[in-house]
């Protein structure tokens, strides 16, 4: 089978990052083997596809070449993986109109989006959303494929990854309305995890973090809960617990939104009170103006 050729775009972008990597046309054309002439062609057949005919790379000091503000933005994205690479793609990292590429944790959508999208509109800006969980989120982050991600920790590491904590959250106890924990409970101001012995109990999935830190309390306190699901997000949570008449033990969300008028919750009594965090991620050394300004709409009380 003869090697792939890569699509005309990608050729095109081949020589244009050969050319931000060098410093100049000629060392880009010997690192490729080609003509000078080659690379010049590429790069303004770039401009014109991309671009409307703007300039990507203009000479700096000592004649070396630099970017642009658009050049900027379309060599952030060379980092992506080829396959992910398309005409529209490339067209938004070249884009005039001020882009930022936003991904956030499923159950932090609930909370935050309408306020990261009423910042965006305000400010003209154009959202790209994606959701993961804090693998997929770290890694796109990690390789420029998101200008700005939002996620609780703890965090998986995160080289190349800058992060901010914006918000704190202790831990509380949640149960169903119908739940015997509802009524047993009922005028209690607190509970111990100790009070949840023989409950109904929706627990994370095992590979999530916060699964790990409940079947570690309960070991710790040498209590058994009767485990009837599993949840990876607040947004199958409560469901569960209304049919299962269950409770749970997660973070308090009741910072950036309510929970549901007929779902109990009480504050977890903790030895040693644990808490998570909601935190913003960005690649290291680049967090874009419209980055930026999302982010410093959310640095205010969500």
């Amino acid at each position: 089978m003869p090697p792939r050729k890569l699509a005309r775009p990608l050729v095109w972008l081949e020589s244009f990052t050969a050319a931000v990597e060098a410093g100049s046309i000629e060392a880009a054309a010997e690192h490729l083997g080609v003509a000078r002439s080659v690379v010049s062609e590429h790069i303004r057949s770039l401009e014109l596809a991309l671009a409307e005919g703007a300039t990507l790379l203009e000479r700096g000091p000592g004649r070396r070449l630099q970017l642009t503000a658009r050049g900027e933005r379309l060599f952030a994205g060379t980092q992506t993986p080829l396959h992910q690479l398309d005409m529209k793609r490339l067209r938004d990292l070249a884009s005039a109109e001020p882009v930022v590429r936003l991904g956030l944790n499923p159950t932090l959508s609930l909370a935050l989006l309408g306020k990261v999208a009423r910042e965006a509109a305000a400010t003209g800006l154009k959202l790209v959303l994606s959701f993961g969980g804090p693998h997929e989120l770290t890694r796109q982050v990690q390789t420029r494929q998101l200008d700005l991600a939002f996620d609780f920790t703890p965090l998986p590491p995160h080289e190349g990854v800058e992060s901010e904590s914006l918000l704190r959250m202790p831990f509380v106890v949640l149960a169903g309305p119908d739940s015997a924990l509802a009524v047993s409970a009922a005028g209690r101001k607190a509970l111990h995890v100790k009070d949840l012995e023989g409950h109904p109990f929706v627990d994370w999935l095992r590979d999530d973090p916060y699964g790990g830190a409940n079947s570690a309390r309960f070991a710790a306190h040498g209590v058994s809960v009767q485990e009837v699901a599993r949840a990876e997000s607040f947004l199958l949570l409560y469901d569960l617990l209304r049919a299962f008449r269950a409770c749970a033990i997660t973070p308090d969300l009741r910072a950036m939104h309510p929970f549901p008028p007929d779902i109990r919750a009480w504050p977890l009594r903790e030895e040693e009170p644990q808490a998570v965090e909601v935190v913003a991620l960005w690649p290291s050394g680049s967090l874009s103006p419209g980055a930026s300004s999302l982010l410093g709409g959310l640095r205010q009380p969500v």
